[in-house]
This record gives structure tokens, sequence and C-alpha cells, in this order.
């Protein structure tokens, strides 16, 4: 049994509970507790007549029905039916008697609401089972009290007290008054995982319903009254910034109100990590109907300017740093030869492991590849989009965005407004993969509202979202590995970068498995902005490195998943340096479990698999995929993937989200590609811009968890960056081709 601190005084939770139709509310700060909507039919429960809420994300009616916040913002994990499962599990309250609600935004409260990066229920594991856990406590005292027994006889199930001795029962609803007077224990028990009845059991998404019947959810369907729609027109190139704009012909179309222009931050503004914003000058168009405002931007007469080449300080999470935007118009082709040139240098020294140098000269054979992938879009199903109404000093917010904590010292800045006057829903996103972390149009939307004093929802078309930014961005890398005369691995050397950041994770495997590795890294300034896309640099630097070890498994005559083993045996036994970031036994296990459910055979002739493992957000995933050619197509049949991620919370739920992690993975690695000309992106919107359809996705996807109990780890992104070397693995059995340039299917020939 694990005991934790609840940290929470007697004054602070007399500040957060209140009393009213015998309901009790618990709030606890997220930030001071631990570590580092649509209701769901009811059968027989009727409402309670009074919800009281104030500074809580845990409610029980008088009648026994509990109403759970989900504080983070949700695009398609499921958190928002994962995260109340927590609070539910400690609680032992009846799931059919849970109600799940968004929780707004609300640092104090909820701490930092941030849905990215893998960490919603890894970050939340402790505080959600801890607050059900206190609840279920305090419900118990007053059990209790009121029945005049010791607490240490009263149990609780399915939102039911009982006391064997005396036959006494009571649901959560009759004892929550008596509870609310009670002060809230030191430390409380948490379960072990072996007792689990509600975790690591399937529960549907709880907003399951609503989505198949309509029901109003994301950002794209509010509607309030007054409300005016604004659409902006940014510079058609990258490079340039607005000049000047005659709006009077668009002004005059029907059903417009006004044309403005506005700036999104102010000068002198510290922007933070997430404030990247391609187009801060913009102009706005605002009136009664999409349409309208559609037609009024062809009559815009606006002239744009190149900027200047300028330096500026962000302060992100990893403290404050400098980054140099150049002025000109970029393309594809000059991206290209710069990297090349680069890769061709000495680059930033990241990590050195023995001698590879003198392994390189003394080497008998050398193998050296290079793998480069292009910008790619984010494409969310949801283009941008948000709402707001400031009316004087006030501001209110409804925007599907991943971090609204973020965003708000922005908000403020930029409006001269104090943060504290800001409030902000979080509708459900339809999509996010990162490119909502950057709320740049949570700040227009806000700013044009100001500026026409109305309540405004801004809405971005596709091609304003596809052409605007925020992308993936362009890599290459390069790797060299050294054998011996008997053909044994001696050294391996990894070179990479980008435009504009390096993907490389100079400490992660086979860092730690060789005694001479050598890694390095450039880059190549740009004005293009780029951003987080799914598993951030590891979707690039997965694909390249599980690519270039299957070569080398091959040069030596080995299998890939047992060359894999052998370096990870190293790793575990007998580790070279001391800052491996990943443990071998654990990223050893998915490769096992792969191995056996895929029944994975040395040099089968009967299928064209490939294999790729990969560790990122503090979990490991590994798949086997299985691929053949029809027509000069590649064709995926199927997929296993085995996965440990620690503790599954909500099995369904991992399992969809590796799924759409394979499928997602193999769409972009066939047919992902974005290219500039003269700082203008060739696509804007799918009849260019090729995305995955069903024909193409995978024709079946098998996954597997490892078993164990870990607390949970990232799950969202880690299946995501191992399917690209899978792909380029398995095309390589299947056309006799090696493939290094995403994306694959310019690269078709079949062999024989």
């Amino acid at each position: 049994m694990t005991l934790i601190k609840t940290k929470i005084g007697r004054r602070a939770f007399i500040k957060n509970t209140s009393l009213a139709s015998g309901g009790l509310v618990l709030g606890f700060s997220f930030l001071n507790s631990c570590k580092p909507e649509q209701a769901k039919e009811m059968a027989v429960r009727e409402m309670p007549k009074e919800w009281f809420e104030m500074n809580s994300y845990l409610k029980i009616g008088d009648n026994g029905l509990v109403t759970i916040y989900t504080p983070n913002p949700e695009f398609g994990q499921n958190i928002r039916t994962s995260m109340p499962m927590l609070v539910a599990e400690e609680l032992d309250v009846d799931w059919n008697n849970v109600l799940v609600e968004q929780a707004p935004y609300h640092e104090e409260k909820y701490g930092f609401q941030f849905t990215g990066g893998s960490r919603g229920i890894s970050a939340r594991w402790q505080p959600l089972r801890m607050a059900g856990a206190t609840a279920k406590h305090m419900l118990k005292e007053a059990a209790a009290q009121t029945w005049q027994v010791p607490v240490a006889e009263i149990t609780a199930e399915a939102g039911v007290l009982r006391h064997a001795a005396t036959k006494k029962s009571a649901g959560y609803g009759e004892m929550a008054s008596v509870a609310a007077t009670l002060d809230v224990p030191e430390e409380v028990p948490l379960k072990e995982v072996k007792d689990f009845k509600l975790i690591n059991n399937s529960q549907k998404n709880v907003d399951a319903k609503s989505i198949v019947t309509g029901v109003p959810l994301f950002g794209m369907d509010i509607q309030k009254k007054g409300m005016l729609i604004a659409m902006i027109e940014h510079p058609p190139a990258f490079g340039m910034t607005l000049k000047s704009v005659d709006g009077a012909a668009a002004k005059a179309m029907p059903g417009i109100k006004d044309v403005v222009t506005i700036k999104s931050f102010k000068d002198g503004y510290e922007k933070g990590g997430f404030d990247t914003n391609a187009f801060p000058e913009l102009v706005a168009i605002v009136g009664n109907s999409t349409w309208e405002v559609m037609q009024a931007k062809k009559k815009l007469k606006v002239e744009w300017q190149p900027i200047s080449a300028y330096t500026e300080t962000i302060a992100g999470f990893r403290g404050k740093e400098t980054r140099n935007v150049p002025a000109g118009l970029e393309s594809t082709t000059a991206h290209k030869s710069k990297m090349e040139a680069l890769a061709a240098k000495p680059g930033k020294m990241v990590r050195k492991d023995g001698n590879p140098d003198a392994a390189f000269k003394k080497a008998a054979k050398i193998l050296e590849r290079s793998y480069s992938a292009p910008f790619l879009a984010h494409n969310n199903m949801e283009p941008l989009n948000a709402f707001a109404h400031v009316e004087g000093d006030k501001v209110k917010i409804a925007a599907p965005i991943q971090i609204p904590s973020l965003i708000v010292p922005t908000l403020a800045s930029s409006l001269g407004i104090p943060k504290e006057n800001i409030e902000m829903d979080l509708p459900r996103m339809g999509g996010g993969f990162g490119r909502k972390a950057y709320a740049h149009f949570v700040v227009e939307a806000a700013l044009i509202s100001q500026k026409v004093n109305a309540p405004i929802k801004l809405v971005y078309s596709r091609e304003d979202d596809m052409t605007n930014g925020i992308y993936r961005p362009a890599y290459q890398a390069t790797y060299r590995a050294a054998f011996d005369e008997n053909n044994n691995l001696t050294a391996l050397h990894v070179k990479a970068g980008g435009v504009p950041e390096s993907p490389l994770f100079a400490n992660r495997f086979p860092a730690g498995a060789i005694d001479n590795y050598m890694a390095e890294e450039w880059v190549v300034d740009s004005n293009i902005t780029i951003g987080a896309f799914r598993a951030p640099r590891s979707n690039f630097m997965a694909g390249a490195e599980q690519a270039f070890l299957d070569e080398v498994a091959e040069a030596m005559g080995k299998d890939p998943i047992q060359f894999r083993l052998d370096l990870l045996k190293r790793a575990k036994e007998n580790p070279v340096g001391e800052e491996n970031d990943y443990d071998a036994e654990r990223y050893a296990g998915v490769l096992e479990l792969v191995r056996e459910k895929s029944a994975w055979k040395e040099n089968d002739a009967t299928r064209h698999r490939g294999v790729s493992a990969y560790f990122c957000h503090n979990s490991y995933a590994a798949h086997v995929l299985d691929l053949k050619m029809e027509n000069d197509k590649p064709v995926v049949e199927k997929v296993c993937c085995a996965i440990d991620c620690g503790v599954v919370v909500n099995p369904d739920a991992a399992i969809n989200m590796a799924e759409g992690a394979i499928t997602d993975g193999v769409g972009n690695a066939f047919f992902g590609e974005l290219t500039f000309e003269d700082g203008v992106p060739q696509k804007n919107n799918f009849h260019q811009y090729q995305m995955i359809r069903m024909k193409e996705a995978p024709k079946e996807i098998d996954v597997h968890f490892v078993q164990n109990e870990i607390d949970p780890t990232g799950m969202g992104e880690p299946p995501f960056p191992p399917i690209f070397g899978a792909v380029a693995n398995a095309l390589y059995k299947a056309t006799g081709q090696r493939h290094y340039e995403q994306p694959f299917v310019k690269e078709k020939k079949v062999v024989g």
C-alpha cells in the first residue's frame, strides 16, 4: 500500500469545499498536491437538486452521483474518460454513477492544464488518485462518526459505505454533508496495482454518443448571441510582412462590419516558447457570416513587403534561447543545398564515447547512409478557430488549444488587460498533434474583438491553416558504421540537423551499446515557422536510425531483431557512458514481445516484413510491418505493435491511440511533404497535400502491451516514430531498394 501526502491543510480545504443540499465538494490545487458537458445517460438516478462547485474537480451529490472534472483539454486521446477513471478508482464509486465535465482554464485550481508531450496521464497519475482516495477516506470517517464505530471497520465499494458488524450501510450521498465538516487527512493510502477494479479495464469514451450524434463539442460549434465571424489575410510568402491595406471595397460588401489590422505582440514583449507566430501583423475582415467574409476577402487590396533579418530571445521550457531569423524568400531547393553542405562539414559535438576517429581509420569496411525528410503540415481535421469577447477590461475566450496557461500572459500583454480578468473555456479539439499548442489564433481573435467591440469567432480556412505554419521541420541525418576484418561493428557516427532545428537525441539508443560512438549536429536558420509535431524530432530520427540499423544488421549477416537485442544486452550488462536515457531491459522487452506476437522468423521469404523499435516520451514501442506491392504501389497488410507504457489506464483508448499513430505514421511516410518556392508553400489544401485514405491504411493492426506495474508513461506519441523505420525496412524487402528520402512513394520500382 502506498501512502501519499495530501499536502493540503484545513484552511485550504475550507476555502475549497462548500456544503449545499448535502453535496460534498473536494477541491485540491494540482500545483500543491503531489509531485510533478456531456452527462452520461443515467438509467435510474435523477440529478441532484443542486451541485455546488467552488475551486474543485470532484463533487458528490446528495443522491450519490459524482461529477469529476477533467482538467486537461481533450483532442482525441480520450483523457476525458481516462482521467476521471483515476479518481473513480480510488473513490470506489460505481462508474455508472459518474458524470464527467470539462474544467475551464484556471491555473490556481488545476495547475498546468497541458495536453501534449504524452504527459497527461503520467502528470495526473498521483494527484487524481489522491483526490479520490481522500474523498473516500472522509466519507468513511463520516460514516464511522455517524454510526459510532471505528473507521477501520468501515468498507467502501461501488459508492456504498458498510459496517459489517452492525449491518449498517449508506450511499456516499447520505454521508456527504458530514464528510464536508471533517479535517482533510495528512496522508491517504493509494491502491496497489493488483487491487485495481476500474483502471486497466476498458471504458467507453464518455463523449462517444455526443460525437456521433453531432452534439456541439468543438470550437467550430460555438455560437453566441451577437457573435460575428472574422477571417484573416496573411502574407502570401514566408519572409514578407504587411505594408498597407485598402479595405474599402471589402467593407462595402454585404454583411461586412469592418476591416481592421492587428499586431499580435506589443513592442518589446518577450515571447514564450509557444508564442511562435508566422505572421504577427494581419488584416482581419469581420462580418455576419463565414460566406460573406470569404467573399469580401477577395476584394481586399493588400501590399506586402520583405522582412528584415532579426534576432529574438525566447523564454522556453529550457530557459532563454536566441533565435536568428533571416530575411529573404526561401525555397526547398536552397534548403537542401544548405543541409548537404553542412552535413559534409564537422558539426557541433554533442557526445563522444571511446575513440571513434581511430576506429574509422582502422575499419576494414565503412557503411555510410544519409536520410532526409521534408516539412510537414499538421492538417488537423478541425482548422484553427477561436471565440473571443473583449468587453472593457474583461475577456471571455473559448478556444480549442493544448496549453491555455502559456497563452494567457500574451493575451494580457497584447490586450493591455490583467490576466486575472481572462476567462477561458476549453472546447474539445478536432485534432492537435502539437499545432494547437501554438495559440496565436487566440490572441488574434481577442485583438479583433477588442477592435470591433463585439464578440467574434475567428475561423481559419483550410488554406489559411496550411499556409500559415507551424510545420514539422525539414531534417537530414547521416550515419556511418565501421566494421573490422571479422565484420564486427566497431564504431558508429551520427550527424544530424535540420531547418531550423536539429532532431538529434545524442543519448538515446544505440548510444551506450557501442564502445566508439560520436554524435554531432547542425542547424540551418530559417524564417519558416516550425513547432512541435507528434513526437517532435523523434518522428524523424527513429526512422533514420532504425533504417540504418537494418542495413548494419544485413551487412553483418544478422537477423535485425536479434542484432538490436544483442546491442541492448550490451547496454544493459556493460553500458558505455553514464547519460544513456533509456532502460535497455524495457527496450528489449518490446522487441521480444513483438517478435513473439508477430511470429517473426529469420529470412522469412513468404512475407515482406520490416521491424523497428524506439524509445521516446518515457515509453517503448516496436512494430513489425507486413507489406506487399500492388500495381507498383505499397500496401500495408498488417502491423503488429508492442508497447511498454507502464500501467495502461484504459486499454481500449490506448489501443485506439496506437492504431491512430500507426496509420498517421504510414500516411506521412508514404505521402507527407510540404515544399516551398520563394517563401510560398506549394500546397494549400487536400487536393495537393496527400493525406492517407482509408484504402491506404493498414488492413490490420494488432496491439499488445507489456504488463507491468510501472507508473504510466507516454502513450499518444511513442507508437508514431518507429513506424517510419518499419515502413522503410519492409519496402526494402518488397522492392529490393533502400529508401532514404521521405516521402517514400516517390520510389516505387518493383524488383523482379
